[in-house]
């Protein structure tokens, strides 16, 4: 069986791995793809040493963005509930759906924060009440909150 080769990869190769990445491949292949293509260089000590320092880098700013999540999570959570008000027919049956665009001006009116209304969860909603939200700012932090609907 050959000798693996280790090498840095320069961008992200399908099932490979992902720039920076310390990756083991066989000879041939680092010596007649990867590294003609300029996908990868191979591994020294300098090199390790700096894709260390950008994996420690990147470590911190991904702490940084969860911390601000927690603490955008416990604003959202701290203001009780937010209101969108719709127009109502018989039985306090709503016309139409709240809408997650609806819920993030309703953020946006209340905090002045902005949320990706992609990240919004919401039940079907087609009554006057109140309803839980899920609203995921960070993949390990999601908020919810209360959505009261009331009648216009």
């Amino acid at each position: 069986m050959a000798k693996r080769v280790q090498l840095v990869l320069n961008q992200d190769v399908s099932k490979l791995g992902k720039t920076g990445d310390l990756v083991e491949v066989a000879p041939g292949y680092a010596r007649n793809y990867l590294v003609p293509q300029g996908m990868a260089v191979r591994a020294t000590a300098g090199l390790l040493k700096q894709v260390e320092r950008r994996r420690e880098k990147e470590r911190l700013r991904l702490l940084e963005e969860k911390e601000q999540a927690q603490t955008r999570k416990t604003a959202l959570e701290s203001v009780g509930s937010f209101t969108i008000r719709k127009q109502v027919g018989e039985g306090d049956a709503i016309f139409g759906t709240v809408t997650d665009p609806e819920v993030v001006a309703a953020i946006l009116e209340a905090t002045n924060q902005e949320i990706d209304r992609r990240g919004i969860t919401l039940p079907d909603i087609h009554k006057t009440g109140v309803y839980k939200a899920e609203i995921k700012l960070h993949p390990e932090v999601t908020a919810v909150v209360n959505i009261e609907v009331l009648p216009l």
